[in-house]
């Protein structure tokens, strides 16, 4: 591979075949009328075609956070083992014996509602690479989805394809998507959400970052040819949708997961024999993003030359190969002299491979191309290529607009809290009430998306899909010696609470997913998130984002937990009408001993039932209940008491790990309140001959029947321990300042739950998992 691009960079003048650039052209990029002026007072000039392109691009929403940095910075990011915070294409954590977990979570929200299959499947592939261009290996997946009314006509169509493109990508690659969460709402109707978890494992001293450094170093092109597919991409995703919004095809990638595995071998290989200075995906905004990215990181500039690039459709323009987002493809920077390996190892895994450029020291991103030149013409002519781009890299990046946009709140929101749950009128039978509820769509068995994921490939899943966390065992090895890891994984978000309360529902978010970890048999060491809300000019919405900002720094200082990672995704409404503000947030978790690994279930009959934490489960606010009975996400909110929520885990976490053990099962109460809790722990196994009945009683607290039941109040867990243990649970939770509440026993067919002695739920087994598990029969069949 030669590496003789040009060294000398006169200015871009307009390149043959582009259309002249002006303010509309400028306002149909996304660019308002002062960017525009702004970046031309910046520059002294107008850009050219391509150069109006890769400022869109970086300057989007999607690239450069400009309506969210400002808030953004008010989230804890640092800690003990935190090794890489928010800034590079993953979170970094310290897991001990010199390895470290490596994750992120992403949106593919606008094109899975444009193309399901495609959307989602570039979705995983996207977060994949992330985690892998770290240097890590991923083993696991998670997916958090969101659609809307089941009986919407469209619900059934995109539900089959995104959970068949998140199946088919993860499967294909051989990554197993291990857990998540599905909900619906009719606030998701004209715009769906697919967010994507992933997690891998590196040892901590060979993690690669995004960096281009090293004057002269070559910059190498890895993996999939270029072609026209996902132009425009980054900004379509940071705009909202409109009647129109679907039929935008030409912005949505196709993936390819064969080619993604090819090149995370390759990838790993180059990495373990210490080839390269800094690697990037090409993820949003393709080659312009990767390639200023990794130069902003460094403080250095590129030059690049177009007619190196590998490309699979003729007649590309710069403007065209510098935007699109085709899928399978890195940006490296190699150390001197080791290109020639570099590209041995990508032909050994059948991956292209070119040198289309090199590290300066400029400052400038420079961009070189020949007018007419096209490597797949049947007689290509000589190349003189001239310079299409010339700009400055913090041009792109930190001088990228910063916007602290105004708030207001919603002024409907006090009439929406106001509504009183009490008078919705009680069911006939609570008995029927709880198989309904059980049965709908946003409570029952995900039975349906998880035997279209590959859950147990690589033969690491300790506990699979249907717990409140999944559990990976992740074989590590260091110089010879051998150590195995246990992580625990969850992603959670209740949109509904956050629309009453977005400071309370984000710290309840945050709570519940490191409960979940907890619950599990680990220790939450990071967080990830994918903030997902409406359009950002609008007052209201930014009111909205703030607030979750501050409730999930809240919770997350409170339980010491940081966000090492993340992502933004705004605009996602349609005509005006925005999705509920969803701020989804994943966790890992750190398991000791293989022996502290738990699960929801009740394990066996002749157990206690507990109740560890709050007694309470009202208000019902925002609750599955009401929104069943009213159709309307309203009522006051339960809230968060942040500090007896640290007490609850720690102390749950100190049960789980005592020895003996006493705590056999552990099961937190979140959407449909205790009683859906109760349910699971019976009947939400994989085999039937394995289910647990329960004889309990509500907590006899002054509170309406409704909200005992179901109730979706935070803070509380459903565990399980032997007789005679009780005293001892009572006496560890009694001294970290939880309270414990004797519920009942296992045992039996059935799901029996009464109050002061009178008899309000008793459903069969049978029964209950037969509505569980066809929740989802209406909109996809059985």
């Amino acid at each position: 591979m030669s590496t003789d691009v040009k060294a000398t960079v006169p200015s871009p003048a307009p390149f043959p075949g582009d259309p002249a650039v002006d303010l509309a052209l400028a306002r149909s990029h996304k660019l308002s009328a002062e960017e525009w002026a702004r970046a031309c007072a910046h520059l002294g000039r107008e850009p050219q075609f391509a150069e109006l392109g890769v400022i869109s691009v970086m300057w989007s929403e999607h690239c450069s956070y400009k309506s969210s940095r400002v808030h953004l910075g008010r989230l804890p990011t640092t800690g003990p083992r935190v090794i890489q915070g928010p800034g590079e294409n993953a979170g970094v954590v310290d897991i001990g014996d010199g390895f470290a977990a490596v994750f992120k979570m992403e949106s593919h929200n606008h094109p899975s509602f444009i193309e399901p299959y495609q959307g989602a499947a570039t979705g995983v592939g996207g977060i994949l690479r992330d985690v892998f261009t770290m240097g890590a290996r991923p083993i696991a997946n998670l997916d958090s989805l969101r659609f809307g009314r089941p009986d919407h006509p469209r619900t059934a169509a995109l539900l089959r394809g995104v959970v068949a493109g998140v199946g088919g990508y993860g499967n294909c690659i051989g990554v197993p998507t291990v857990g998540g969460e599905l909900s619906f709402d009719k606030a998701y109707d004209g715009n769906i959400l697919v967010n994507a978890f992933t997690c891998g494992v590196v040892r901590a001293d060979r993690i690669f970052y995004g960096r281009a450094s090293g004057v002269g170093n070559p910059v190498i092109y890895v993996g999939a040819r270029t072609g026209r597919d996902g132009i425009h991409g980054a900004t379509m995703a940071s705009d909202e949708f409109s009647a129109e919004g679907p039929s935008k095809r030409p912005t949505v990638q196709v993936g390819d997961p064969f080619m993604e595995k090819l090149l995370l071998e390759a990838c790993l290989e180059i990495f373990a024999e210490d080839l390269l200075v800094g690697i990037q995906d090409m993820g949003a905004a393709g080659l312009t993003s990767s390639s200023v990215e990794m130069a902003g990181r460094s403080g250095s500039g590129l030059l690049l030359d177009l007619d190196r690039v590998p490309r699979r459709a003729k007649g590309l323009t710069p403007y065209e190969m510098l935007l699109s987002e085709s899928q399978e493809r890195m940006l490296l920077v190699a150390k001197p002299g080791c290109e020639a390996r570099v590209e041995e190892i990508c032909r050994k895994w059948e991956l292209e491979a070119a040198i289309i450029g090199q590290v300066t020291d400029t400052g400038r991103w420079v961009i070189q191309a020949t007018p007419g030149y096209d490597p797949l013409a049947d007689a290509p002519i000589a190349r003189a290529p001239v310079t299409v781009c010339d700009l400055p890299v913090d041009f792109l990046t930190d001088a990228a607009p910063k916007y602290d946009r105004p708030q207001r709140e919603d002024a409907g929101l006090p009439g929406r809290r106001a509504f009183d749950a009490a008078t919705i009128a009680a069911p006939q039978s609570w008995s029927a009430e709880l198989l309904a509820m059980a049965g709908s769509p946003n409570l029952g068995s995900r039975q349906w998306v998880w035997r279209q994921y590959d859950h147990i490939v690589r033969g690491g899943t300790e506990v699979r899909p249907g717990s409140d966390a999944a559990v990976v065992r992740v074989p590590c090895e260091r110089d010879g010696v051998r150590v195995e890891k246990l992580l625990a994984f969850a992603v959670d978000c209740n949109g509904r609470l956050c629309e009453l309360d977005a400071f309370q529902g984000a710290a309840m978010a945050i709570a519940e997913v490191c409960r979940n970890v907890v619950c599990g048999g680990a220790e939450p060491v990071g967080i990830t998130d994918c903030l997902n809300f409406g359009n950002p000019e609008r007052p209201e919405i930014m009111r909205q984002f703030a607030q979750a900002i501050d409730g999930m720094a809240a919770a997350c200082k409170a339980l010491g937990v940081p966000i090492v990672s993340g992502n933004v995704s705004l605009y996602n409404e349609t005509d005006g009408r925005a999705i509920l503000p969803t701020p989804t947030v994943g966790a890992v978790g750190l398991v000791r001993d293989a022996g502290d690994v738990t699960r929801a279930g009740f394990p066996e009959a002749g157990l206690s039932v507990l109740l560890l934490g709050g007694r309470r489960g009202g208000p019902l606010g925002g609750s599955e209940y009401v929104v069943r009975h009213t159709g309307e996400v309203q009522g006051e909110p339960p809230g968060i008491d942040l500090a007896a929520e640290v007490r609850l885990q720690a102390v749950l976490l100190e049960l789980l790990r005592a020895r003996p053990r006493h705590v056999l099962s552990a099961h937190d109460v979140s959407e449909g309140g205790l009683a859906i809790a109760l349910a699971e722990c019976c009947a939400a196994v994989d085999d039937p001959a394995r289910m647990v009945g329960a004889m309990v009683s509500l907590p006899e607290e002054d509170e309406g029947l409704a909200a005992g039941l179901f109730g979706e109040a935070p803070g509380r867990v459903v565990v399980t321990v032997r007789p005679g243990d009780e005293a001892e649970v009572a006496r560890i939770a009694g001294a970290g300042g939880v309270g414990v509440t004797l519920l009942g026993s296992t045992g039996g067919g059935r799901l029996s739950i009464a109050r002061q002695g009178a008899l309000l739920v008793d459903v069969g087994l049978a029964e209950l998992r037969e509505a569980r598990e066809r929740c989802l029969e209406a909109i996809v069949g059985r």
